[in-house]
């Protein structure tokens, strides 16, 4: 089954919280027949203005996404401007409803907290951010303690390059621990799993 991973970027978006995960999924896609359909999507067509002033755009808008099996929410300072859009919160939640996989990285769980997403799990966030989280998320436990936090369906990941670990957990998870160990060996990546 080939799996449809949309990763949403946005302006000011932390570089590895979307990149990290990109590279997993789609180098699991490379090394493994297409297992992964790995692409950007964003609210609109245009310019994205990632941190540290890289500019990208992404491959499809919120209207022209496929339907994902795996959504990806990454972080960044860009997060809290999301937090006031209610048709892009609500894109998420729809497309949430459907997804096999729903992951944050670093405050891309902000995201999922507005959404409602997170009542009940056990979550994490960046560690500057964890008081925020606490705030949006009242109905969740909040511990930071581990990189990342497997709910089931829905994962977060702590700050930047938890996202990594993350990943590679979620190809273990769905695609065995083979295709992931030989996806961190072609990435040269030695995992961090934390928990």
């Amino acid at each position: 089954m080939k799996r449809n991973v949309a990763i949403l970027i946005f302006d000011k978006v932390e570089v590895l919280d979307f990149a990290g995960p990109f590279e997993v999924f789609g180098v699991t896609g490379e090394l493994n027949e297409g297992a992964c359909n790995v692409f950007t999507v964003a609210e609109s067509p245009g310019t994205i203005r990632a941190n540290h002033g890289l500019k990208l755009a992404a491959t499809h808008t919120l209207e022209s996404c496929p339907l994902p099996h795996i959504l990806v929410i990454p972080g960044g300072f860009g997060t809290r401007a999301l937090l006031q859009q209610p048709g892009l919160l609500e894109w998420v939640k729809v497309k949430a409803r459907s997804a096999e996989v729903v992951m944050s990285v670093c405050t891309g769980a902000l995201v999922l907290a507005r959404c409602g997403l997170l009542d009940g799990l056990r979550v994490t966030t960046h560690h500057d951010c964890l008081d925020l989280l606490r705030e949006l998320a009242p109905a969740a436990t909040v511990e930071p303690s581990a990189r990342f936090h497997d709910n089931g369906k829905i994962l977060t990941a702590a700050g930047i390059s938890a996202g990594l670990d993350c990943s590679l957990h979620v190809v273990r998870r769905l695609l065995g621990a083979e295709v992931a160990a030989a996806t961190a060996r072609y990435m040269e990546y030695r995992e961090n799993p934390g928990d």
